[in-house]
């Protein structure tokens, strides 16, 4: 399986980066690898977690509020985003219609 993270992802990776960075230097690179390592484990995983939004998988992340989406193609792993799951449910729909 091979994990491939979409351009939009990345942006909230980077995004969730600099709020943690702001909050406590070295923050921002803690969550940045927590985040990469619980979308190493789909390697494992993928799959297994509940769908959302009719088309993705979600993950929680393991030490942040952050949710993972994913969709599973073949031999492929595709990361949608990587949402705070504090926002307002109404505005992550709108990301995913």
């Amino acid at each position: 399986m091979m994990i491939v993270i979409t351009e939009s992802a990345s942006d909230d990776i980077a995004e969730g980066f600099l709020f943690y960075e702001m909050q406590e230097q070295g923050l921002g690179e803690y969550f940045e690898s927590s985040i990469q390592a619980d979308i190493r484990s789909l390697l494992i995983f993928a799959g297994v977690h509940e769908v959302h939004f009719n088309e993705f998988y979600r993950k929680i992340a393991s030490r942040f509020p952050y949710a993972i989406y994913y969709s599973v193609e073949d031999a492929t792993i595709m990361i949608h985003a990587v949402l705070d799951t504090r926002r307002d449910p109404e505005k992550l729909a709108d990301r995913f219609s």
